[in-house]
């Protein structure tokens, strides 16, 4: 077999070809391999490779006089979760602690589990950081941002014309 047999722009077969190639598929598998080898601890710990699965899940929504922010923080306490509110930004960041011990047939294991999170959430409208609360249960923390004064303010309706 000629190198350029091996090769997928030539030979005239096309991208179809290029896409079952077997060395192509290997080559994109040992290179998976390797990412997820290298990759943050941080990634590994919450999240698939690549940014994806960013955790925790975070839900914001604006309703009337609030904004108001759910994230869901399975397994973790409430001294494990810091919140912090600057610059029109809400901060959540916390770290998870997991110890699991257990003994079977007279042998003895433990499983630990460590990682740090931190997601910050820009908020669309300036918010009354006096009036800010935050309750956590069963893994759920919920944020209540009301809007400042000077955010109602500065939100107009802006009326549209047809162009002329």
């Amino acid at each position: 077999m000629i190198n350029s047999d091996l090769t997928p722009w030539t030979g005239g077969r096309g991208l179809a070809t290029y896409a079952r190639d077997p060395f192509t598929s290997f080559r994109r598998e040992v290179d998976r391999l390797f990412n997820d080898c290298y990759a943050p601890a941080e990634g590994r710990s919450f999240g698939g490779a690549n940014g994806e699965g960013l955790w925790p899940s975070v839900d914001v929504i604006e309703a009337g006089p609030e904004i108001k922010v759910t994230a869901e923080l399975p397994g973790l306490k409430l001294e494990d979760i810091d919140i912090e509110l600057h610059d029109n930004a809400l901060t959540i960041s916390g770290e998870k602690k997991q110890e699991l011990k257990g003994e079977n047939g007279g042998r003895a294991y433990v499983e630990r589990s460590y990682g740090r999170f931190e997601r910050t959430i820009p908020l669309a409208a300036e918010v009354d950081a006096d009036r800010v609360e935050a309750k956590f249960k069963d893994g759920v923390l919920a944020v209540s941002l009301p809007k400042n004064e000077k955010a109602k303010e500065k939100t107009r309706r802006i009326p549209v014309r047809p162009q002329a």
